[in-house]
């Protein structure tokens, strides 16, 4: 997924487009490898927030490693919105059929529907035109209520803003949480995930505070958090004692550093053991010495 190339319809959301775009975008100034390429079947294309959008006109050839991203239009409704040649159509088609992942934002699963891609294979999309995908296209499950879901190789995100978390998701799921976080962080929003996972990481889920000592303890842990890192470490690391980053980090976090980094190598190792990961050898990834400890840590009740 080194290039991540935009697909355009006329009447698009602008936020649908320029939040997963700023993503890969800021994922690129951290020195990761993304090319962003904008394109439509016209060489301007109208927005619905009145502000034209420029793009190269037609359709590149693609690699499996692409990603190609439809972002929403203005839509009350599915049926006879969202123009698009069948030529379109078949690209999307033909791309994800040689291995390549298509996503997209809020109305923009109406496109990859009428490709054909979400027949047995589960979606989402804005809240108020859930109940039409699913009239429209019944060979889908349309889940509902939830920021994106993904589903062999087609991943799908609801409205607007959630075009921020499926390119998060995606950032996490390639380059590991910490990346994703520093990116949000960049970005001051929130790093989310979707369905029966918690919706806010815990590298944001314990940012809510402004100690600058805090912050920077969790930034050694959340850069090194499969690492052994002594207490005295963390302490040079912010400036401060020993008895300063304990009392300072459990009052603004409700929390110790210690009980901060196993949480994050808990929630790293869900992330590889969903992905097919067996839980030894995802115990070992994240720093535990052997499943035994993930395994009674899996098991505690997660810090909200």
């Amino acid at each position: 997924m080194s290039r991540v190339v935009f697909l355009l319809v006329p009447g698009l959301h602008l936020l649908d487009l320029a939040g997963p775009a700023q993503v890969f975008s800021s994922a690129a100034d951290l020195g990761l490898d993304y090319t962003l390429l904008h394109v439509a079947e016209w060489a301007e294309v109208p927005t619905a927030q009145g502000l034209p959008v420029r793009a190269r006109e037609g359709l590149p050839e693609l690699d499996p490693s692409d990603l190609v991203l439809v972002p929403g239009w203005r839509a009350p409704r599915l049926a006879r919105t969202g123009p698009l040649a069948e030529s379109s159509l078949r690209w999307l088609r033909e791309h994800h059929a040689s291995g390549g992942m298509v996503a997209s934002v809020c109305a923009g699963a109406e496109a990859l529907g009428r490709a054909g891609l979400l027949d047995g294979r589960r979606c989402t999309t804005h809240h108020e035109l859930q109940d039409e995908l699913a009239s429209r296209y019944p060979k889908a499950t349309v889940v509902r209520d939830v920021l994106y879901t993904e589903d062999g190789g087609i991943v799908t995100s609801a409205g607007i803003a959630s075009g921020i978390d499926l390119a998060l998701h995606l950032v996490s799921a390639r380059h590991g949480p910490a990346i994703a976080a520093r990116i949000a962080r960049t970005m001051v929003v929130y790093a989310r995930r979707n369905g029966d996972e918690w919706q806010a990481s815990a590298m944001l889920r314990h940012r809510a505070h402004l100690s600058d000592i805090v912050h920077r303890v969790q930034d050694v842990i959340d850069s090194r958090f499969t690492e052994t890192l002594p207490l005295a470490e963390l302490a040079r690391e912010s400036g401060s004692s020993e008895r300063t980053v304990t009392r300072t980090f459990l009052r603004e976090t409700g929390i110790t550093p210690l009980r901060y980094q196993q949480i994050l190598r808990v929630e790293r190792a869900e992330h590889l053991i969903s992905q097919g990961v067996t839980v030894e050898s995802a115990a070992r990834v994240v720093g535990f010495g052997d499943a035994r400890m993930l395994r009674r840590l899996r098991s505690r009740p997660v810090d909200r």
